[in-house]
C-alpha cells in the first residue's frame, strides 16, 4: 500500500537522510516535502494530508510538539529527537513511534514495522503526551553563550558562532570562524551544557558544531576526518563516534 510523508526536520543532513533512508527501506512512502521548520511543516500538513509526519521536537517557527497540537488526529506522528527521556514519553503514551538523532537504520527499520501495524487505524491521541513533553522541553535550558580568554581580555562568544570545542591541557580552545580562544571548562562540562542536536563528541577532547561540517573524509590508514565549513583544519572522529557519520 502507498502510503504519504513529510519529514519536518531543520538539520539538512539528517533531513535528506532520513528521507533517503525510509525509501530504501519503505519503498512504497512517498515524501510529499521536507520542511525545514514548523510553520512549513504545518503548511505542508493542512495542504497534502499526508498518512505520516516526521517532527523534529526542536526547530524553528514552531516546535514539533505545537505542529503535532494543530494537526491532532490528521495523521501518525513520528517524533524525531536527540533526547531519550521525550522518545521514552513518546513511545509509551501512544505515539507511533520516536527516531533518535542520529539515525540508526535498524531502529528505523523498526518504526517502519510499528508504522505498517498502525497506519489502517485512526492516529493515536496524543493530547496526554504533548502536554508532557512541552513540560519536559520547557524545563531544560542549554548553554547560549561562553565567556573566553582573548589575550589580556574577556570576550563573549555566542555559541552558534563556535565551530568546535578541543581540550587543552587545563583549559578548552574555543575555535571559531576566525579566532581561538580558550575557557576552563572542561569537555565533559560541555557535553552536559550544549544542546546535543548542535554539538556532537566525535572525540574525547573535541565537540563539533553540526553546523559548521562541510562533510568527512578518510586518511591513508583508513580513519575518519571531519572537514569544516570555514576552517582548514581536520577533525579526528575516534571509533566510538563513527557512527554518527555512517551514512555521510
Amino acid at each position: 500500500m502507498n502510503v504519504t510523508a513529510i519529514i519536518a526536520e531543520d538539520e539538512p543532513l539528517l533531513r535528506d537522510e532520513l528521507a533517503e533512508q525510509l525509501v530504501k527501506l519503505w519503498p512504497e512512502i512517498d515524501i510529499l516535502g521536507k520542511p525545514a521548520d514548523g510553520i512549513d511543516a504545518l503548511r505542508l500538513i493542512v495542504m497534502h494530508k499526508p498518512d505520516i509526519a516526521f517532527l523534529d521536537i526542536q526547530m524553528p517557527g514552531m516546535t514539533g510538539l505545537e505542529v503535532a497540537r494543530q494537526v491532532a488526529g490528521r495523521c501518525h506522528v513520528v517524533f524525531v529527537t536527540a533526547f531519550d527521556q521525550y522518545a521514552i514519553g513518546a513511545f509509551e503514551q501512544g505515539a507511533v513511534d520516536y527516531v533518535m538523532k542520529p539515525i540508526s537504520v535498524p531502529r528505523l527499520a523498526t518504526t517502519i514495522t510499528r508504522l505498517k501495524d498502525r497506519i489502517e487505524h485512526p492516529p493515536a491521541d496524543l493530547s496526554g503526551l504533548l502536554g508532557q513533553l512541552q513540560r519536559q522541553s520547557e524545563g531544560r535550558s542549554f548553554l547560549r553563550w561562553v565567556n573566553a580568554s582573548v589575550g589580556n581580555s574577556i570576550k563573549l562568544i555566542t555559541v552558534d558562532e563556535i565551530c568546535y570545542f578541543k581540550a587543552d591541557s587545563k583549559y578548552t580552545l574555543v575555535v571559531t570562524a576566525a579566532s581561538e580562544s580558550l575557557i576552563r571548562k572542561p569537555i565533559k562540562e560541555l557535553c552536559d551544557e550544549l544542546d546535543p542536536a548542535t554539538f556532537w563528541q566525535i572525540h574525547r577532547s573535541t565537540l563539533v558544531n553540526v553546523g559548521a561540517i562541510a562533510g568527512v573524509t578518510r586518511d591513508v590508514r583508513g580513519n575518519l576526518q571531519v572537514k569544516l565549513k570555514q576552517r582548514p583544519e581536520l577533525l579526528h572522529v575516534s571509533e566510538s563516534y563513527t557512527h554518527l557519520f555512517k551514512q555521510m
